[in-house]
């Protein structure tokens, strides 16, 4: 059997078609869109004859390409810490940030560990003993969490928050405080003595047992001290941070408790105290005027009577305060514990971590099973971790997702005949488009945009899809190629017919993300930045490399292989098959013949004995297939025309038969193009239409004014876990927040305390702040500063009356009115430091309640120095921290009477608690109040920020709306001015981009109806969304244009029609191997007769048998001419 030329060999006299012909035509009919349209076109023609020329080097290059943009995934940095991913760069929010970090550092504030305790049964009273005996086995677990590392052990008492150690003098009094100084525990169990076992701390004394909170009487003990040491400063402290008895003092949970202290005051009656009252208002630390813990703080779903009193509650809530890395790392730093371990700060944070690890590990296995209570446990590092986790790249989701789609692809484009089947492709396409992922994220990387989880868990997919969209369009459309298509410009018109409706998508999608990048939020900017990278990777290897693929394909066809494992030759080209001409009359074509094009090379001669003109079939004739065949001009027969001419004699009509049958050849095609397409044309189908889509998109604006902003942290973490409880828990019962407004630098606070007071007052104002309670001052450091100011000039007013103070002398005065005769005398030069004849003059705080401004940064010296608790209560977090000074009553050389003044401040804050914060309207309301108080305060010369998560994550949504609209409507004008630029016709530019606009309103509506709330996520879905509609809307908008060009083109007449049909086609021909061989049964007769094709002895009726130049008795034709086998009528 002859074997067919090579692929790039043409037939001598072979001339190319003219297609040059088209765009004259247009041109000459002054209709230039669609000229310049079809010069596109040419110009994607003349791109894949080009790749076809060199379709192996162009593969070789586009692989090493693209694989060099892979490996920059190397040097990848994925992104977890929030603040990072949700506060733009740039923005108020972040330049407040960066202050606060410059001022503070990267850990300013302590972290916090939570343990939350619901009831089972839903509904029930938890203030009862047994469920609060429950808690505290909890806690007193989670608080006994010891790790060790770098060989040494790291319990609570060493890494917890201490509020204000205060330091004294005596070295052997400061260690023992310094080991019994409790932990800073917001907890309900500070209402009870049992409060006291959360403490770890231990000290010892000659001759008493170790002494710890549990049986530490604070006035017992310094009374027993007190002809040991002088401790006068530090009973004074005490008494002013109303320690008292501190925990023996407290009632019993469990009174039958062996270790209840005697002075507790149910320890005599046994009598289980009533939990509601203890716990009404709240509890108390150790010091019972600073560490005040209000019941938001330790209750949950409370209810009342109606006098207001507590009655129940259905949660329970204990925290735990950590020191920030930074602060642990300095509270260790030259510490005998860590100097042989390279103490630094990256170690303070790996302790940290893996305490709070173990913490709430132990702290949900606390309780047994069957417990009528549950506890549920987190931690700054467990939303980590769940950053973390969510973050890396599931190897095997990933692999997974691909071998699914890889397994498609080639399922579907896998055909049982050989030379059909494009399952090579389909592999080859999908791992380029993986390849093409992977460099597109590659390039990503080395332009130094970061990866967060989104990128890693959706953007590798959502390309995916995109990506094969287009494989699968250019594969379908490479099969559909006009009969009489070149073997040398198959891929060029591929690209022709498909090339400007991929192109077209594929530049709304990278518009569409690009617009999206108009979101204010780092991670979301970020991955609408990738997603646009990567689909323009994509568009490449679709446009360049993919097309090299199908080439190479089209020569494995040539080389009559078989698909998948080429090695090995096609088994259909061994077949031959035998066409002799028999008349058939008048009968009809069967339905399994009737859509066989063939095209066959005949020559013609003229013999000299009967002056006829016979046609004779060459041995190496080859069939060609019809336009409406999937695999229309390849160069092996399609699966229904093959099987119908190879198939055996006496099943020849049964086949036919059968295949007369509706349901053999119904498929999605058939039914589009007779059933849908005739009913959607019809003029009542159109109004209903019109009228329906009306009717939804009237209900997408209702649903549109339905949709609400917010994305709670519970929509982020997976569903079932156990962190996702736990946030559930808080955000139904505990909705507290911990934010500050902080002061900048760039004013005289000296001078501007009555602005500081207002500015106080007016956030304090907030509906969402939580006021303290009646009985408290507030918590800010100004108040507390004056306060003490206002103490210890009473102090001094009582001395000074009594005689123990007087202008020369403050030895016999108490230890505060010493305080303030040296803050009384000072004036604020630097030339004339003291004045003592102030002492009687002046006062510390005026009428007004204002500071002298002279004494306002000297007595903040002293007060920083000399209140260590309440400065802690205040966190003020000073920056520049006012010099420490120790006050020394019985000093007599006068140095201790020159005080160093503070450096002016350039950062200080008032803390505040919001509550009530359950909708994201009620976040945005709040910062819109706090921003209006500090633009207040700016008017008044105070600058002034508010800070705290709430204004880190909801801030967003103040202009969130503002920047959906704006990247929609961006990417509607581009979309309309990249569809009117390839397909120049404004009016389907217009189109197109109206059904967008009305898309997106109706998904937008459905947001509304499902209830799903608006944040950047869906945002950028929404945005995206539009790219994406394009893929749909060019694609029937190309087609449709093509219609109406060809309404516009005057139809050939027949004769010109039937010329085409018998267009010359370049090369060999060729159908999978299968040679055609027959001879003419008689004279050729001079003009189209109907024929009959035989296919070994059995008829078969074929379709028209006509000659391209008409053969007739003037001779021979020259060359070869190509018959066409075709239906009649066509």
């Amino acid at each position: 059997m002859a074997r067919p030329p090579p692929l790039g060999e043409l037939p001598p006299g072979y001339t190319p078609p003219a297609r040059s012909a088209a765009p004259q035509i247009l041109a000459g009919s002054l209709q230039a869109p669609l000229w310049l349209r079809a010069y596109f076109q040419g110009l994607l023609f003349s791109l894949g004859c080009g790749i076809q020329r060199h379709c192996g080097k162009v593969l070789f290059l586009g692989l090493l390409a693209f694989g060099a943009l892979a490996l920059g995934l190397r040097v990848a940095i994925i992104e977890t810490d929030l603040e990072q991913l949700w506060v733009e760069a740039g923005s108020r929010v972040s330049q407040e940030l960066q202050y606060t970090k410059e001022k503070l550092g990267e850990e300013a504030a302590y972290t916090s560990q939570m343990l939350i305790q619901t009831p089972r049964q839903e509904g029930e009273n938890v203030l009862t003993p047994e469920a609060l005996g429950l808690h505290l086995q909890a806690a007193v677990t989670a608080s006994k969490v010891q790790v060790s590392l770098y060989g040494k052990s790291w319990d609570l008492n060493k890494i917890c928050y201490k509020s204000g150690v205060p330091l004294i003098e005596n070295g052997m009094i400061e260690r023992m405080i310094e080991k019994l100084f409790p932990c800073v525990i917001l907890t309900p169990l500070d209402c009870f003595w049992e409060g006291a076992k959360l403490q770890g701390g231990s000290a010892y004394l000659p001759g008493r047992p170790d002494i710890q909170w549990t049986n530490l009487d604070p006035e017992q003990l310094l009374e027993e001290l007190g002809p040991f040491a002088s401790l006068e400063g530090f009973r004074e402290l005490l008494d002013k941070a109303q320690v008292g008895q501190a925990y023996v003092g407290r009632p019993c949970l469990h009174p039958d408790d062996l270790h209840c202290p005697s002075s507790a005051p149910n320890h005599h009656s046994r009598q289980a105290p009533n939990v509601a009252q203890e716990l009404s208002g709240g509890c108390h630390g150790f010091s019972h005027k600073f560490m005040h813990w209000q019941e938001e703080l330790l209750l949950g779903g409370m209810a009342r009577d109606p006098q207001g009193q507590l009655l129940r509650a259905e949660a329970l809530q204990s925290t735990f305060l950590l020191m920030s890395p930074r602060q642990l790392y300095e509270h260790f730093r030259g510490d005998y514990q860590t100097h042989d371990i390279g103490w630094s700060e990256e170690q303070a944070g790996t302790v940290l971590q893996a305490w709070q690890r173990r913490f709430v590990q132990l702290a949900q296995e606390a309780l047994p099973g069957n417990a009528s209570q549950q506890i549920h446990a987190f931690s700054s590092t467990t939303l980590d971790d769940i950053l973390h986790a969510f973050s890396e790249v599931s190897a095997a989701r990933v692999v997974g997702g691909y071998l699914l789609m890889l397994a498609y692809a080639c399922v579907t484009m896998l055909r049982w005949d050989c030379a059909q089947s494009q399952g090579a492709v389909g592999l080859a396409g999908v791992l380029l488009v993986a390849l093409a992922v992977a460099s597109g994220l590659g390039l990503c990387a080395l332009l130094g945009i970061a990866f967060n989880a989104a990128t890693t868990q959706v953007l590798p997919f959502l390309a995916l899809g995109i990506g094969v969209d287009d494989i699968f369009l250019l594969a379908h459309a490479f099969t559909e190629a006009p009969p009489g298509t070149p073997l040398q410009e198959r891929t060029g018109e591929c690209l022709q017919r498909t090339g400007t409706s991929v192109a077209l998508t594929s530049i709304n999608n990278m518009v569409a993300f690009f617009m999206a990048a108009l979101v204010p939020i780092p991670a979301l900017r970020a991955f609408s930045l990738q997603a646009a990278v990567v689909v323009g990777c994509n568009f490449a290897a679709v446009m360049l490399v993919f097309p090299a693929v199908l080439s190479l394909d089209l020569h494995r066809r040539h080389c009559q292989r078989l698909d998948v494992l080429c090695c090995f030759s096609s088994p259909c080209s061994a077949r031959v098959i035998q066409i002799l001409p028999q008349e058939l009359g008048d009968r009809t074509v069967p339905v399994g013949i009737a859509h066989l094009t063939a095209t066959v090379q005949a020559f013609a001669h003229c013999e000299a004995s009967s002056q006829h003109v016979v046609t004779i079939l060459p041995p190496q004739a080859h069939l060609v297939p019809p336009p409406s065949d999937p695999l229309a001009s390849e160069l092996f027969s399609p699966g229904g025309s093959t099987r119908d001419l190879l198939g055996q004699e006496e099943g020849t009509r049964q086949k036919a038969a059968c295949k007369s049958l509706p349901c053999a050849r119904w498929n999605l095609a058939h039914f589009a193009r007779s059933q849908f397409a005739p009913l959607l044309l019809q003029s009542h189908t159109k109004a209903m239409v019109l009228v329906l889509s009306g009717a939804l998109l009237g209900l997408s604006l209702y649903g549109s004014t339905l949709v609400q902003d917010g994305l709670a942290l519970t929509d982020v973490v997976p569903r079932g876990t156990k962190e996702h409880a736990f946030l559930s828990a808080q955000l139904r019962y505990f909705s507290l927040y911990e934010v500050a407004l902080v002061t900048q630098g760039g004013f005289d606070y000296a001078h501007s305390q009555r602005a500081l007071f207002d500015l106080h007052q007016r956030f304090s104002s907030l509906k969402a702040v939580l006021p303290p309670p009646a009985t408290q001052a507030p918590r800010t450091w100004l108040h507390y500063y004056r306060n003490w100011l206002q103490g210890i000039q009473a102090a001094f007013d009582q001395d000074w009356a009594s005689g123990r103070i007087t202008h020369h002398s403050y030895r016999n005065g108490s230890e505060d009115g010493a305080l303030a005769y040296k803050l009384l005398i000072q004036t604020g030069d630097a030339q004339e430091p003291l004045d003592f004849s102030q002492l009687t003059t002046r006062k510390l705080v005026d009428k007004d309640g204002l500071i002298p401004p002279e004494l306002f940064y000297v007595g903040l010296t002293v007060w920083v120095s000399s209140d260590p608790l309440g400065l802690a209560a205040s966190q003020a977090n000073f920056y520049p921290p006012p010099p420490e000074w120790l006050h020394d009553k019985y000093d007599t050389t006068g140095e201790n009477l020159r005080i160093p003044a503070a450096q002016p401040l350039e950062f200080a804050q008032f803390p505040f608690l919001l509550h009530g914060l359950q909708k994201t309207a009620d976040f945005v309301e709040t910062i819109e109040g706090a921003r209006a108080a500090c633009a207040e305060a700016g008017q008044a010369g105070v600058r002034a920020y508010p800070s705290g998560s709430p204004f880190l994550f909801w801030e967003q949504y103040l202009g969130l709306r503002r920047c959906f609209l704006l990247a929609v409507c961006i990417l509607l004008v581009c979309t309309f001015l990249v569809c009117a630029l390839l397909l120049l016709n404004p009016w389907a530019a217009s189109l197109i981009v109206l059904v967008l606009a009305v898309m997106t309103v109706e998904l937008f509506g459905i947001m509304g109806f499902l209830g799903i709330k608006l944040s950047a996520i869906p945002v950028v879905i929404l945005v995206a969304s539009v790219g994406i509609g394009v893929e749909f809307t060019v694609h029937v908008a190309l087609v449709l244009l093509r219609g109406a060009d060809s309404t516009h083109t005057p139809r050939p007449p027949p004769w010109a029609r039937a010329a085409a049909c018998a267009a010359v086609h370049p090369g060999p021909p060729t159908r999978g191997g299968t040679d055609v061989q027959g001879e003419p049964g008689g004279p050729e007769p001079t003009s189209c007769t109907r024929r009959r094709a035989q296919v070994g002895g059995s008829p078969h009726p074929s379709p028209e048998l006509c000659q391209s130049d008409y053969l007739h008795d003037r001779g021979p034709p020259p060359t070869p001419t190509a018959w066409c086998l075709r239906p009649p009528g066509l």
